[in-house]
């Protein structure tokens, strides 16, 4: 029997990362991945697959739209080529994947595929092509989230489907109605409305993305209505029955009155679960929440002081980069180093265009605690950067505190917005002021200025380009 010090339970970028970061620590280190490759949802079915599709399709629509007002003339008629872009989409997932594999050997992680289950405390069972059984001094789940549904919904996977399925459609769906106006539903929806889909969303919330600050759901709706989405929120869905190759979904609007819905297909993507099936964890004594997730302390330690839990399978936003944060902070605490993560930290990013960003606090946030708060807020359709390129929907929100001027929260909505947020959260790191981003230099012409830009309207109203 191999043991090691560290055995990582799934591959998904909480638990490769958690691999790596305890192997170069010196540990010796082994990873379980059920699937053939690794890299887990993120990788294969989820955050790299999308942003391939959403790429693909925004270089289609600007074809479609726009190529021409930038003097760029192409004759003949611009076609989707689906397949091929959904092709293409998997190539990037298989040399992302193979990435991981490569990082595996570089840093002589021992790679076991099949199912790992509890034994007891210290012994896991891997059920694969054969069954072994190692030890591990340590153990850290990693096992992540699959889609969730809704009791009476039958997830067919052919017209009614998930997020996975969304991903590898064979042709581009007449009608698509999306069942979630979160950040999964969003960006597919747009993958396929580029493509030539009518798209239909229904949220039962009031708004759409409505865990993000309402500022940014107000704009974003105002955004995705003008691209022709249809937005039906405060609808609670009561029925999604396949009929034939047809969907029909049936939803009470916020006055209990009956709608009903007809699309070719159906995208549920009304979040995601916990996921710990087969891992058998009560036999190691680890114990689950009510909610499905495994019940961790602020080491990530579970109910067993050996055994961590890190990503989608604990409490917190369901992120790819939260459960690397969180892989890393478990490795160097196995290692007994004292790491530290700061959950307000922590960007959210909705991938449709223009992009959404945020880290800190909300303004209903600030609102209920009873902070005193002060905004700077800056339109991106002020800056040169967002002329030249043509994207002009959206804005920067920087929320300070009243006294002292420490910036609270930057909420975002724009052209690249995704990798501006990055700025912010060196800002909040570092307890920047708004002044003090205010007095920083960038360079001209960009979309990081709306950033300057609201850090000065946050600073005695003094923004300069509006």
């Amino acid at each position: 029997m191999n043991s090691y010090d560290v055995a990582v339970i799934g591959s998904g970028p909480g638990g490769y990362v958690a691999a790596i970061r305890c192997a170069q620590l010196g540990m010796k280190t082994a990873i379980i991945e059920k699937y053939s490759t690794l890299g887990g949802t993120c990788l294969n079915v989820g955050c790299i697959p999308s942003k391939a599709l959403l790429d693909s399709s925004h270089h289609y629509e600007d074809a479609v739209k726009h190529f021409e007002d930038h003097g760029i003339d192409i004759p003949g008629e611009i076609k989707v080529n689906l397949e091929k872009m959904v092709a293409r989409k998997q190539s990037v997932v298989d040399q992302t994947t193979g990435g991981i594999d490569f990082l595996m050997k570089k840093n002589n992680i021992d790679v076991y595929q099949g199912v790992g289950s509890f034994k007891d405390a210290t012994h896991i069972v891997i059920s694969g092509e054969k069954e072994e059984e190692i030890e591990a001094k340590n153990t850290i789940i990693a096992t992540g989230s699959k889609p969730s549904s809704l009791p009476f919904i039958n997830i067919d996977k052919e017209r009614v489907i998930t997020s996975t399925e969304a991903l590898k459609l064979k042709e581009v769906p007449k009608h698509l109605i999306v069942i979630g106006g979160g950040v999964i539903g969003l960006e597919l929806g747009q993958v396929y409305k580029r493509l030539g889909a009518e798209v239909t969303v229904v949220e039962y919330m009031d708004r759409i993305i409505p865990t993000m600050d309402s500022g940014l759901s107000k704009e974003l709706n105002k955004v995705l209505k003008k691209q022709k989405f249809t937005i039906n929120t405060s609808h609670k869905v009561k029925s999604v029955e396949r009929v034939g190759d047809e969907v029909v979904v049936k939803a009470d609007n916020k006055k209990g009155e009956e709608v009903e819905l007809r699309g070719d297909y159906c995208l549920v993507s009304v979040g995601r679960r916990p996921f710990t099936d087969g891992l058998n964890p009560e036999a190691a004594g680890v114990k689950i929440t009510d909610r499905g997730q495994i019940e961790v302390n602020d080491h990530l330690q579970t109910s067993v002081s050996n055994i961590y839990a890190i990503g989608d399978v604990v409490k917190g936003a369901m992120l790819a980069h939260k459960a690397e944060e969180e892989g890393v902070f478990v490795a160097e605490t196995i290692a007994g180093q004292k790491p530290h993560i700061d959950y307000n930290l922590i960007p959210g990013v909705v991938y449709t265009w223009p992009e959404v960003a945020a880290v800190g606090q909300t303004e209903e946030q600030l609102k209920d605690k009873g902070v005193a708060y002060k905004v700077g807020q800056f339109p991106m359709r002020a800056l040169g950067r967002s002329r030249a390129s043509m994207d002009l929907d959206g804005f920067v929100k920087i929320l300070a505190d009243k006294s002292t001027d420490e910036i609270l929260g930057v909420h975002m909505i724009g052209a690249r917005a995704a990798d501006m947020i990055a700025e912010a959260v060196v800002a909040m790191e570092y307890r920047a002021s708004a002044e003090d981003v205010s007095r920083m230099s960038h360079a001209h012409p960009t979309f990081t200025e709306a950033i300057k830009e609201a850090a000065l309207a946050a600073t005695d109203d003094r923004a300069l380009h509006v």
